[in-house]
């Protein structure tokens, strides 16, 4: 099939021959896990129900066009993350539920870096490489103001995988801005979908789903694995919590409290109150990222994080959130392409005051 003959919201056809693969299975009536990972827009955000967001109403199709199979959604959207959240999180919010296919979109939580192109290919080696044999499926969304997103860098490394992706700004966008919706009709903030919005998503990927249906009985053998398109050091980034990881708490107390769910997520980490409340680690690693939680609560307390005695190059914890839409699994990097080996991380409270209404929250390591 030639570029020119896709739907334009299709801006890299890739290989199907996983999708095909998947669909020749439904059809036969076999289980299929239908998964998504990304931000908030996968989570839901804005839709009026989960029933609605984008992601429910893509695994529909699956369910409505094969009902003589089980299909199996799974929903690993989580708020205001990027992909170097998500590439250490990818076991087990999504991989553990051994998809057959797997919906991505970090394009507006990534900025348009080399940086978040190493740690997005991270995620999508560690999909594709699943035992598995996942399909992967990449969406762009889009800030609706402006047409940014990270999608340049994001689907240069699909591309190199041969991983279809389906693009908002070529699409829906491109709707809007010659006047055919106007913002408010499709998002109430310039980049949630409210229900049309998500439902106009769903579509776009749904128009990718069915030229693949259409094409089914075409052979189509699977793309060659390639050699990394970065460095790719992330891929096999590890997440650091209370009940995986040994630390010496010095003022700081572990969270044991057992998560309810996936989206239960200041658990697990470690508190700190005082100013000189102290926490250190050793760590294999040759990249950092601390991840705390920034309170839309003020006061909270301030902390700051060192590497191997390195106070120079101390980086500032601030656990207050100028945004108000809620509290954020803020993630800061630290260290990145540094020395391979163990090193020692120590955080450090360092502002703390009688009216501070919450503790500092230290919700894990992202090592790699």
């Amino acid at each position: 099939m030639k570029q020119e003959d896709l739907t334009r919201g299709i801006v890299n056809r890739g290989n199907w021959h996983r999708l095909k693969g998947c669909m020749k299975r439904a059809e036969k009536g076999e289980n299929l896990v239908v998964a998504f990972l990304g931000g908030s827009i996968t989570q839901g955000s804005l839709a009026s129900d989960d029933g609605h967001c984008y992601a429910y109403l893509t695994y529909q199709w699956w369910k409505k066009k094969f009902p003589q199979a089980e299909i199996r959604y799974v929903n690993g959207g989580i708020g205001g993350t990027s992909s170097l959240f998500g590439v250490a999180r990818a076991e087990k919010d999504v991989l553990s539920a051994q998809p057959d296919v797997v919906f991505v979109d970090f394009t507006v939580n990534d900025d348009a870096t080399e940086f978040f192109q190493e740690t997005y290919e991270g995620v999508i080696r560690r999909l594709y490489e699943w035992n598995t044999n996942p399909a992967v499926v990449v969406l762009n969304n889009v800030y609706y103001d402006t047409g940014v997103s990270a999608q340049e860098y994001h689907n240069a490394v699909a591309a190199h995988y041969g991983v279809p992706c389906v693009s908002v700004r070529e699409s829906i966008y491109v709707d809007l801005c010659a006047g055919k919706y106007e913002r408010n009709d499709l998002t109430p903030d310039g980049l949630h979908p409210n229900d049309k919005g998500h439902g106009l998503l769903a579509g776009e990927l749904i128009q990718l789903l069915e030229r693949v249906y259409a094409d089914l009985d075409q052979p189509e053998q699977e793309a060659e694995y390639p050699q990394p398109l970065t460095v790719n050091t992330y891929q096999q980034a590890v997440r650091y919590q209370a009940v995986n990881c040994q630390a010496e708490l010095d003022g700081f107390l572990a969270d044991t409290r057992e998560k309810t769910e996936y989206l239960d997520h200041f658990k697990q980490g470690w508190t700190a109150a005082r100013v000189g409340d102290r926490i250190t680690f050793h760590i294999p690693c040759r990249n950092l990222a601390v991840q705390y939680r920034k309170s839309v609560r003020h006061p909270v307390p301030v902390a700051k994080v060192t590497v191997d005695g390195d106070e120079a190059h101390a980086v500032v914890l601030d656990g207050n959130f100028d945004e108000t839409w809620g509290d954020c699994l803020y993630l800061q990097p630290v260290l990145h392409h540094g020395e391979s080996g163990m090193h020692e991380v120590v955080i450090e409270v360092t502002e703390a005051t009688d009216a501070d209404v919450d503790c500092f929250y230290l919700m894990s390591l992202i090592c790699a």
